[in-house]
């Protein structure tokens, strides 16, 4: 099991996530908002063999922290994994559309010089943008979209450019995001949080969470939970050894 999109660093209670990664002993993707919270958050995390540090800009923070790329591309060769990246068309970010273009641009291309990279990303209410920039990147490495919700054509395209899809247990709480998942090939599916910012009733989620995903899946594809864990650890390996 797995939650491939979990913000470790931004917990309020930093013992509390570290002991729910230990104790249930999931394969966890923790990403970062800006680069210099990269080197922190691998050192809160470390000595966890199976939790992972990305290196990040989120688009939100593209027109605060641009200028911050240039760490990012000190940081880059320190890590498989990148992410929180791309891009946000929502109100109160879509006039910093620009910057946000700008910073994902030159992430995806500063991706291109290594043949491994693993990619979590941000499309909210700019799917559609994203997917051009990845079209434009072919060879900036796998992508993994963090709580799509695109149209049923968008998610066929991105399969078609090799993209996987992580959904969390809030995206349950959602018609929409649900339609979402029934396109979802079984073959691509991954699973994450977005802890601590997603809630479910109230509540932070924590990489423990995720197994409400799991039952949601079971149901959806007509088969047993065990089934279902399987073919998520298949999904796991199979993003990892991609090169």
């Amino acid at each position: 099991m797995m939650d491939l999109h979990c913000h470790v660093d931004l917990y309020p209670d930093h013992q509390e996530v570290l002991n729910d990664i230990k104790s249930s002993n999931y394969y966890v993707l923790s990403v970062t908002t800006v680069p210099s919270a990269f080197e922190g958050t691998v050192q809160l995390t470390s000595g966890i063999k199976h939790c992972k540090t990305a290196l990040g800009l989120h688009p939100q923070l593209a027109h605060l922290r641009k200028n911050e790329l240039a760490l990012f591309d000190k940081l880059v060769d320190r890590t498989r994994y990148i992410g929180e990246i791309g891009l946000d068309g929502s109100k109160g970010y879509a006039d910093y559309f620009d910057d946000q273009l700008e910073v994902f641009t030159h992430i995806l291309k500063k991706c291109e010089g290594f043949d491994d990279k693993i990619l979590t990303i941000h499309s909210l209410n700019a799917t559609g943008e994203v997917l051009e920039q990845l079209k434009l990147h072919p060879n900036a490495g796998t992508s993994i979209l963090h709580w799509f919700l695109g149209t049923k054509k968008q998610v066929l395209e991105a399969v078609e450019l090799g993209c996987f899809f992580s959904i969390g247990p809030a995206m349950l709480t959602s018609a929409r995001a649900k339609k979402v998942i029934s396109w979802i090939p079984q073959d691509r599916v991954l699973l994450e949080t977005d802890g601590p910012f997603a809630k479910v009733a109230g509540n932070i989620l924590f990489p423990s969470s995720v197994g409400t995903v799991t039952e949601y899946l079971a149901e959806i594809w007509c088969k047993n939970k065990a089934l279902i864990i399987e073919k998520l650890s298949v999904n796991l390996r199979c993003l990892t050894s991609v090169k």
